[in-house]
């Protein structure tokens, strides 16, 4: 053990060996927080002696609950009798429930609820209510209450859209179907254990006895749901241990509170503060842009990362024309590397958007770069891109039945499968499409195997498809008459991930018209076949570099690593729900993944909204201390506001802010102040936390 003690620094060390009371360890980028927390572990049970049963250590995944129990288990100086109890949140949940449901008045032996189980039987609720939502929004939103902790009465009586209010009938009626039955879904696993523990005194304190030392690994990704479960497992004692990088708190967009972690102090009394600053990871102008980035952001604790490895390589910048332009360079440049001897497994290339693969995937594809996609499907094998090409492949060839069974009901049109299988039937004994078929029978004819209502709705769909044949042809935008009949975009917005599906549809029809412009005397086939050839890499072998959305990447290190997309409006995303201080952290999660050589890049223009514009280069790149051509980039002036967001001004009183956009180097809120709606500058208005 002491071997293993002499191999920390001071301050880990420090970490190590403090045993009572709270402790937060702010762990910046690659300093080592993992290799702390076991070796603390370890230290509390193999040299002062806690019972491993008294200790609880909780994590967010689980492999990175096996990986820390196996590296303290190996450094414990002598053998336990037990292992120390080390697992995920709801693992740990599942557990307590096995003993403990029966105080809710249920049974131990409920089934664990999967997503597909889950949205089955939301589904058949919604058929049940006569309500028409996106399963998937329904499911989401469902599931963001339990971990606010927010009961179906409470987010009946909140709700204010229509929405809402169905959304929180549903919940209502999930919850009593869900008890009924004995089942519960993954959030139950968290929700539960903290009811049973709010409601029964003496099971809460037994409970935070038998856990007298408690840690929690990523402590900044922790909901509002998980800090209140913690403060019940802390009840009777302070020795809750966290490790955490509020610089690296990126997922506000799924619950995450930074909050838990910026006030930890305040939370739990007489708490001891260790940073860890030393980086192994990162060359010193890698962490001097990182931590110059960060320092912009007005809430966080504070701390300045300095490389163990010294110094290296400048930062390089690439300023592209545009997208495919970018895509070349950076594929050639990999081409370089590769052929020099660097290995693919240490090469990645990172994106805020994921719309922005489709070029990357393209430029590697000509480039003969075998590539693999992290945290997500690759463009043209998403799903509303999917769809988006189906239309595309029924206009030009109406007997591919393949393809129209795919968007017979996408938007939703009524058609459900029964029907649909009787019409595949009816056309397959006339020997013709399904298309053709349903264009040409009489309309009686199809309205005694559909009936009249979807009659009228597949015709519709036909109509329109016969409609854009013609329109293919003229000169007039095509992608707009097309959106504006099949509705992609409205149908998808409503999803959960609504936001990110938009814009890789705003990026396909994008493309779509670039394409057009480039190759005006070119069929629409013509298109759909370059992007098919684009899209196979059947014929790469090889090792692959890694291309993946800085979200996916949040632990993950390369010696090589790319940056694309750095433009105002892709990185940082701008508008409504933007969160800069969030935005910049991405920022510092992406450039510190990168160990000695990172190359940060913008272009001139790209697809925004489905239209090629102009754009900006992005702030950060000011932000963290690189010039371009002599000079720095322009920096915006922030704005602390988000919709939703109280303030007050000097003549109109209190108002919400309904809306942020930038103007110029300012923001213009959109503020209602008691019905009044005002469009006012930010540096006019404060936050009405400032007078409370």
């Amino acid at each position: 053990m002491e071997e293993t003690l002499a191999q920390l620094n001071l301050a880990q060390r420090e970490a190590v060996e403090h045993i009572d009371g709270a402790l937060l360890i702010l762990a910046g980028a690659g300093s080592g927080k993992t290799k702390t927390l076991t070796t603390r572990l370890a230290y509390l049970i193999g040299v002062v002696g806690i019972d491993p049963a008294n200790t609880l250590t909780l994590t967010f995944t689980n492999k990175a609950a096996t990986e820390m129990r196996d590296r303290a288990l190996r450094i414990i100086p002598c053998e336990t009798p037990y292992p120390p109890m080390l697992s995920t949140f709801h693992k740990f949940g599942l557990l307590f429930l096995k003993f403990h449901i029966d105080m809710l008045g249920r049974k131990n032996n409920f089934t664990i609820l999967d997503t597909d189980d889950k949205k089955k039987i939301l589904r058949t609720l919604m058929k049940n209510l006569n309500i028409d939502l996106e399963i998937s929004f329904v499911a989401s939103e469902i599931s963001k209450y339990k971990n606010a902790l927010i009961s179906p009465q409470e987010a009946m009586n909140t709700a204010t859209l229509s929405d809402y209010k169905k959304v929180a009938q549903i919940y209502q009626y999930y919850q009593t179907h869900t008890h009924k039955n004995n089942v519960v879904d993954f959030d139950d696993l968290l929700m539960l254990t903290y009811q049973i523990l709010d409601e029964n005194k003496t099971l809460r304190e037994e409970t935070s006895q038998r856990y007298r030392y408690i840690m929690v690994d990523e402590y900044q990704d922790t909901n509002e749901l998980q800090f209140q479960l913690l403060k019940h497992l802390c009840s009777t004692h302070n020795n809750l241990c966290v490790v955490g990088d509020d610089d690296q708190s990126i997922y506000g967009w799924r619950g995450a509170n930074i909050n838990n972690i910026l006030e930890f102090g305040e939370h739990f009394k007489t708490t001891k503060t260790i940073k860890l600053e030393t980086n192994y990871r990162s060359t010193q102008p890698i962490l001097n842009a990182a931590n110059t980035l960060i320092a912009h952001n007005t809430r966080r604790l504070g701390k300045t990362l300095k490389s163990h490895r010294g110094e290296g390589e400048a930062i390089k910048l690439i300023h592209s024309f545009d997208e495919n332009d970018e895509a070349k360079t950076i594929a050639q440049k990999i081409r370089s590397l590769l052929d020099s001897g660097v290995k693919a497994n240490e090469i990645a290339v990172l994106y805020r958007i994921n719309a922005l693969s489709r070029s990357l995937e393209e430029g590697f594809t000509k480039e003969r770069i075998a590539f693999k996609l992290i945290g997500g499907m690759r463009f043209y094998e998403r799903a509303e891109i999917k769809d988006a090409i189906a239309y595309l492949r029924v206009i030009t060839n109406t007997s591919d039945n393949f393809s129209f069974l795919r968007i017979i009901n996408t938007p939703k049109r009524g058609i459900g499968k029964t029907s649909v299988d009787k019409l595949q039937h009816a056309s397959t004994q006339q020997s013709l499409s399904i298309f053709d078929y349903a264009r040409t029978v009489p309309s009686l004819m199809l309205e005694k195997i559909l009936g009249k209502k979807m009659v009228k709705s597949l015709q519709t769909l036909i109509e329109d498809i016969t409609l854009l044949q013609e329109e293919i042809h003229h000169q007039g935008d095509f992608i707009t008459q097309f959106e504006s009949r099949f509705k992609l975009k409205s149908y998808y917005a409503a999803m959960a991930d609504g936001a990110d599906r938009l814009l890789n549809i705003d990026e396909f029809y994008g493309y779509f018209r670039d394409f057009s412009n480039k190759y005006p005397t070119l069929e629409l086939e013509d298109f759909l076949n370059e992007i098919t050839l684009q899209s196979d890499q059947d014929q790469i072998e090889g090792d692959a570099i890694t291309i993946m959305s800085v979200h996916a990447s949040k632990g993950l290190e390369f010696e090589h690593l790319f940056v694309i997309g750095l433009e105002e409006e892709f990185f940082p995303l701008l508008g409504d729900g933007c969160n800069m201080e969030e935005e910049r952290r991405l920022g510092y999660v992406a450039i510190t993944r990168a160990k000695s050589h990172l190359t940060l890049c913008y272009a001139d223009s790209r697809f925004y909204r489905g239209k090629r514009k102009m754009i900006e280069r992005s702030r950060f790149l000011g932000e963290a201390g690189l010039l371009l051509r002599n000079e720095r980039v322009q920096i915006t002036e922030e704005t602390p506001f988000q919709k939703g967001d109280f303030v007050k001004h000097p003549i109109f009183g209190i108002g919400r802010v309904e809306g942020a956009n930038r103007v110029g180097r300012n923001y213009k809120l959109t503020i209602n102040f008691g019905g009044d709606r005002r469009d006012i500058i930010s540096r006019y208005v404060t936050p009405l936390e400032s007078f409370l």
